[in-house]
C-alpha cells in the first residue's frame, strides 16, 4: 500500500524515476540529482516496497523502467512541477512578496484608518493585495465567520447589550487594538464647551441628535448612567448631518473621534471629550490562527499602530 502520509518521499521518488527515464541509468540519475548511486538504489528499493510492484528491472548490466515505473515517469513532471510551484508560492508568502487580505470595517474607519493602512502596506509590502468592504460590527463579524473576510475591524461601547463580540463571535479570535474617544458635539458658545471634559449630566435638558442604531443605543445607556433620559429630536447616521444640525443650534450630540476626524469640523461646532470610561473599544476579529498567515499578520500589526496613532493625534476645537 502507498503511504500517503509521506508526501516528501513520494515527491523525491518521482524525481528519481523521472531522472532515470531522462538519463537512461541509475548512475546517470545519481549524477543529475547530485546523489550517490547507492542512495538512489535505496530510494528505489523503499518505493518498490511501499508500492509492492517493481519499478526498475535489470537488462544485462543496465536497468530500465517497468510498466509501473513508466507510469510514474509519465506523471512525474506534472506532479513535481505542481509541488515546485506550490513551494514557490509558499516562499513568496513567507517573504511577503505576495498575499491577500480581505478586510471589512466600520464606516468611520473607512476615511481614517483604512486609507492609511492601504498606503502603508503598498509602501512596505507591495505584493500584498487588500480588498475592503464597509460594514457595521455585527455584519463584519459574520463576514469573518462565513469566510468572506480575513480581518474585521469593529468596535463596542461600554455596557453594550448587543455587543457583537460576545456569543456571536464565539469560536473567533477577538483582539482589542485601542480605543476611540467619545466626544460631545456642541454649538459654538455652549456653556459646556468651556470645560475640558463634559459631564453628560450637564446636558440633561438639551435636545439630542442620535446617530446610527448602535450609537443610539449607547446614547440611551450613557444618559441613563447620568440619571436622565435624552430628548431625542432627530436621528441620522450621517456624521456631517449631525454636525450641521448642531451648528444650527438644533441640538447636541455625541460622536466618536474617528467620525469627527473623517472630515473638517463644520463652522459653528466645537467638540469636547466625554469621560474616558465612555470611549468605545476598537477590535480586530479573525479566525483563530489567522495571524500566522504573513499577510494577515502585517495587516493586524499595522492596524494596531494606526488605531493608536488615531487616538493620540487629534485635538479638540
Amino acid at each position: 500500500m502507498v503511504n500517503i502520509d509521506d508526501p516528501d518521499l513520494d515527491a523525491q521518488a518521482l524525481r528519481v524515476i523521472k531522472a532515470i527515464a531522462d538519463e537512461g541509468s541509475i548512475t546517470g540519475a545519481a549524477v543529475a540529482l547530485g546523489y550517490s548511486q547507492p542512495a538512489i538504489s535505496q530510494q528505489l528499493k523503499r518505493l518498490e516496497q511501499r508500492l509492492e510492484v517493481p519499478i526498475v528491472e535489470r537488462v544485462g548490466r543496465s536497468v530500465r523502467l517497468t510498466e509501473a515505473g513508466r507510469i510514474l515517469a509519465r506523471h512525474a513532471p506534472a506532479v513535481t512541477t505542481a509541488l515546485d510551484a506550490a513551494a514557490g508560492e509558499i516562499a513568496e508568502l513567507r517573504g511577503l512578496r505576495s498575499g491577500r487580505v480581505r478586510l471589512v470595517g466600520f464606516p468611520s474607519a473607512s476615511p481614517t484608518i483604512v486609507p492609511r493602512l492601504l498606503a502603508e502596506l503598498e509602501a512596505s509590502h507591495a505584493g500584498v493585495s487588500v480588498t475592503y468592504i464597509e460594514a457595521e460590527p455585527p455584519e463584519a463579524v459574520d463576514a469573518v465567520r462565513d469566510d468572506r473576510a480575513d480581518v474585521a475591524l469593529t468596535f463596542s461601547y461600554p455596557g453594550d447589550r448587543d455587543d457583537p463580540h460576545g456569543s456571536s463571535a464565539r469560536g473567533l479570535s477577538v483582539r482589542t487594538v485601542g480605543s476611540d474617544e467619545l466626544l460631545a458635539v456642541l454649538p459654538q458658545g455652549h456653556p459646556a464647551a468651556r470645560r475640558a471634559r463634559v459631564d453628560v449630566a450637564s446636558l440633561s435638558t438639551e435636545r439630542w441628535i442620535a446617530g446610527c442604531p448602535r450609537c443610539r443605543g449607547h446614547l440611551l445607556q450613557l444618559c441613563a448612567r447620568a440619571g436622565f433620559g435624552p430628548d431625542i429630536a432627530f436621528e441620522t447616521d450621517n456624521a456631517v448631518a449631525v454636525e450641521g444640525l448642531v451648528a444650527q443650534g438644533i441640538g447636541v450630540a455625541t460622536l466618536p473621534r474617528m467620525a469627527v476626524a473623517s472630515f473638517p469640523l463644520l463652522p459653528g461646532v466645537v467638540t469636547r471629550p466625554l469621560p474616558a470610561a465612555e470611549s468605545r473599544t476598537i477590535h480586530v476579529v479573525t479566525a483563530h490562527g489567522a495571524d500566522r498567515v504573513p499577510a494577515v499578520r502585517v495587516a493586524l500589526e499595522a492596524i494596531a499602530r494606526l488605531v493608536e496613532d488615531q487616538g493620540t493625534g487629534a485635538e479638540d476645537n
